[in-house]
């Protein structure tokens, strides 16, 4: 029940974040610099030792892309289709045999959940499939996104579904399946912001990044691609490679909140995968 009543306030939580006004009480509406800042690809993470379990979500992963299931997925969420929401349960229980999802909804259009603690999302939808495949009862623990790949690493989860990018950092701690989708970092400002407008290619937009300075707040989801590229890794040999900005960076737990506060003039920009960027500009620009 404790579990239950915590995803519903964090479902609460999101639809008010992307509901939100802004300060005045007018909509303050945003838009998506298209232009990709960096590319990376999504996979599932799971533990080393489990071979067998990482054998078989390869074989899920290549079943469902080569009968048209991933493709159909996908159009419930970029295309015409229709969401489908499900319950979940939400505790482990090793007297069960069940497969315990490690995720952190308010990423859409990967991993969600709605007021009544419905799960949805291209994630969670694989998620559900998978378990059925398999045989097995599914449980969605929800929580920060960067306790996701330490849960599955010390055995919490079996694995990790929560858009995970696959770094060497990452990969010192889990094993990750065949990749399944490539994303981007990219820049979301507000509606009337015509600053990048001009921006033609990264190096348009990465120039006029480093000539800002302290005083200007970037927003980000906490432990995400996009924190890395706002600090920067050039110091870590297995990192990304990229310099860092010389602003100030403002991390938050949901993307969703990074976007609101940026509406409501608390943040400058937001740096965001391309997906759920888009996601959350049609949401909040409605």
């Amino acid at each position: 029940m404790k579990k239950l009543i915590s995803i519903l306030l964090v479902a609460v939580m999101l639809v008010g974040a992307i509901a939100a006004f802004g300060s005045c009480g007018k909509k303050v509406g945003v838009k998506v610099i298209d232009i990709p800042l960096s590319v990376e690809k999504y996979a599932f993470a799971v533990g080393k030792e489990d071979t067998e379990l990482l054998s078989k979500v390869n074989e899920y992963l290549k079943k469902i892309q080569g009968d048209g299931t991933f493709d159909a997925i996908c159009d419930k969420y970029f295309g015409e289709g229709t969401p489908e929401k499900f319950t979940a349960a939400t505790t482990a229980d090793a007297s069960k045999n069940q497969l315990v999802v490690a995720t952190s909804t308010g990423f859409a259009p990967f991993e969600m959940v709605d007021e009544n603690g419905k799960f949805y999302g291209i994630d969670l939808e694989i998620a559900k499939g998978l378990a059925e495949y398999l045989g097995k009862e599914l449980v969605i623990l929800d929580m920060k996104f960067e306790s996701v790949v330490t849960s599955v690493q010390t055995g919490t989860a079996d694995i990790g579904m929560a858009g995970l990018t696959i770094t060497p950092a990452r990969e010192e701690m889990v094993t990750f399946s065949d990749s399944y989708y490539n994303a981007s970092q990219v820049l979301i400002v507000k509606g009337d912001d015509t600053t990048f407008d001009a921006c033609k290619t990264v190096e348009d937009v990465e120039k006029i990044l480093d000539g800002l300075n302290k005083d200007t707040k970037i927003g980000c989801q906490n432990g995400t691609t996009g924190e890395t590229y706002i600090v920067g890794d050039l110091e870590n040999p297995d990192g990304y490679g990229f310099k860092g900005l010389p602003v100030t960076k403002m991390g938050y737990d949901y993307a969703a909140l990074a976007v609101t506060a940026m509406r409501n003039g608390e943040i400058n920009y937001v740096i965001l995968d391309n997906a759920p960027a888009d996601a959350i500009a049609k949401s909040v620009n409605e």
